[in-house]
């Protein structure tokens, strides 16, 4: 019989909105007093001989190698150095811990005078949070941390009316790409490790058929725990249902009230009888007209005929009920892994030349490209391992700014860091990965007499260029939308083209920071200066233009409130070309002190 598993997350935008702002804790700190946390659920796939208080056992290898010729108390193995513990397998220990490390910690973290404060929402969660979408003229809310819903607030309501009931609430933008991309990942990780078909259900859950596979996890109860329980380490809440049919599933995780809910054979249609209409994935027509008509649980449905049902709720409806029931059948799509494009070369006899490794690289070269072209794949980075015979293995990887399959082009790229490998004794194996690849199709390669002015590719000239001297060393230069000038610029990829640059006249060179200037001679309020003095350097003006007046940004800092600089474009006897700005408009004090500053060279 077909078993399938309906996973549910409640809160997956909110939990992965925190997850990402979650600060890392230190490597060596000591861990932030907090609410005692729940004990997890021991899901050891065997027994364990290790006693629940003792962290030694007879068979260990400390006691087969004779090291020690008493048993070691926990007091003699927290005296050692760090860097001299037996590990976890040398005490003969599994991987995981026994007990939680909170279980025998006090309420109150041990520190004396200080009282345990009660476990709530607040103190996990803090602030009450939201996200938002725009929806027409107005910003609903989509998703609400458990803060927020114990404080009233639901999905459908207005964010101005949520702001007026709550004053400290947190709004966010919602992010569906994100939450999709995460649901996706889930997916592939479930295909991977658990079940061949897994698929994303909707927008916060996933469909997984377990036909024939939990007997591999210790049955269906023990792989739900095990899945909240590696849901929890990601800091997601869920609710898992398994059920013979896809609808009940779905309907059991998300209107269920259990953690975990296992149905058997053939009882999906009495655990679904009590749960609303919107249980079955209905359209909000048709509960529209379901309302209307006084039906509000899905066993309201079952005594009427299939006639009436279609015409008052719609076939939709009626495929909903039967698909839930097991009537009609409901298929899975499942996601597919896509496998890394991988060739290998194993060789009668290690070599250590640089010309036989140039050969052996070239024929995997060939070989990936072949794989590339077959499955319309295009490489932007190419790992090429190299297994030594003392078992080293030497590591070479290349990228491309590109998409590319092009076989020259990688010979090229490898042959210009093929002095980082070091083959020592020599090398009896390589294999070429490609971890980041991208589809790439047919391109047109012209005609058979080139009459056209189209420009040449530059991504193999970055290639090459960006293995020599660095992938951050190659970079253009665009625009940004600030009228400060030097925020008004950004460094861009080599391929990206440069939005549009702005109609005033700007210098050829912009100084990293404006350089004060001194004995400077102006006319005040609108006139360039007259003379003044740049790096020791006395500079007479002989022609100037301006001012062109930039105010301060005031919404990223306070001081940039009434900021205001006058840029002047002047030259200089001799003909060079400054760029200078006076800080202050000349008539209001809050505006600048009227110092002057060099800020870029014309030429």
């Amino acid at each position: 019989m077909p078993r399938v598993a309906s996973l549910f997350l409640p809160q997956l935008p909110i939990e992965r909105l925190r997850r990402q702002e979650r600060p890392a804790p230190p490597p060596d700190g000591p861990r932030a007093a907090g609410p005692r946390l729940p004990e997890p659920i021991d899901d050891d796939p065997g027994a364990c001989s290790v006693p629940r208080g003792g962290g030694w056992r007879p068979g260990a290898r400390w006691a087969r190698d004779g090291a020690l010729a008493r048993r070691p108390s926990p007091s003699d193995i927290d005296a050692l150095p760090a860097h001299q513990r037996p590990t976890m397998r040398e005490m003969g220990r599994r991987s995981e811990h026994a007990d939680h490390p909170f279980r025998a910690m006090r309420p109150d973290d041990g520190r004396p005078g200080a009282v345990a404060a009660p476990l709530t929402w607040a103190t996990l969660w803090g602030n009450p949070t939201v996200l938002v979408t725009r929806t027409g003229q107005r910003d609903v809310i989509t998703a609400a941390c458990p803060v927020a819903l114990e404080q009233g607030l639901r999905p459908g309501m207005a964010a101005a009316h949520a702001r007026a009931l709550v004053a400290d609430l947190d709004v966010r933008d919602a992010e569906p790409e994100a939450d999709r991309a995460l649901l996706d990942r889930l997916a592939l990780h479930a295909a991977r490790q658990w079940t061949p078909t897994a698929s994303v259900s909707g927008s916060d859950g996933l469909w997984f058929d377990l036909t024939g596979t939990t007997h591999l996890f210790g049955g269906e109860d023990r792989f739900c725990r095990r899945l909240l329980m590696f849901l929890k380490r990601l800091g997601f809440t869920a609710r898992i249902a398994i059920a013979g049919t896809p609808g009940a599933a779905h309907a059991l995780a998300r209107f269920g009230s259990n953690p975990v809910t296992l149905l058997g054979v053939g009882e999906e249609a009495q655990a679904i009888a009590d749960l609303p209409l919107a249980a079955l994935r209905l359209e909000s027509d048709a509960l529209a007209a379901a309302a209307r008509f006084g039906l509000e649980r899905i066993v309201d449905l079952y005594p009427i005929p299939r006639s009436p049902l279609a015409r008052r709720l719609g076939l939709k409806a009626v495929d909903r009920l039967d698909q839930a029931r097991g009537g009609l059948a409901e298929p899975i799509i499942p996601v597919v892994p896509t496998e890394t494009p991988l060739v290998a070369r194993r060789l009668l006899e290690p070599i250590a030349t640089p010309e036989s490794i140039a050969q052996v690289i070239g024929d995997l070269v060939d070989d990936l490209v072949a794989l590339l072209r077959a499955r319309g794949l295009g490489a932007r980075t190419v790992l090429l391992t190299a297994d030594r015979v003392d078992g080293e293995a030497q590591r070479l990887a290349v990228g491309a700014s590109r998409a590319t399959r092009d076989d020259k082009h990688l010979r090229r790229m490898f042959a210009l860091r093929m002095g980082e490998l070091e083959p020592g004794l020599g090398i009896e194996a390589m294999h070429l990965a490609v971890p980041h690849h991208e589809p790439l199709g047919a391109q047109v390669a012209g005609a058979l007499l080139e009459t056209s002015s189209k420009a040449r590719d530059l991504a193999p000239l970055i290639d090459q260029l960006g293995a020599r001297a660095g992938a951050s060393a190659l970079f253009r230069i665009s625009s940004e939308e600030s009228d400060v000038p030097e925020r008004a610029m950004r460094r861009v990829s080599p391929l990206d083209a440069p939005d549009g640059w702005p109609a005033w006249k700007r210098p050829v060179r912009l100084l990293k920071r404006p350089e004060p200037l001194s004995n400077v001679v102006a006319l005040l309020p609108d006139h360039p200066p007259r003379r003044f003095t740049w790096r020791r350097q006395n500079y007479r003006v002989v022609a100037g233009d301006g001012p062109e007046r930039v105010h301060g940004e005031w919404w990223r800092n306070t001081r940039e409130m009434w900021a205001v600089r006058d840029y002047f474009r002047v030259e200089a006897e001799g003909g060079a070309r400054f760029w200078l700005f006076r800080r202050g408009d000349g008539v209001d004090a809050p505006t600048g002190d009227l110092s002057w500053y060099m800020h870029g060279m014309f030429g």
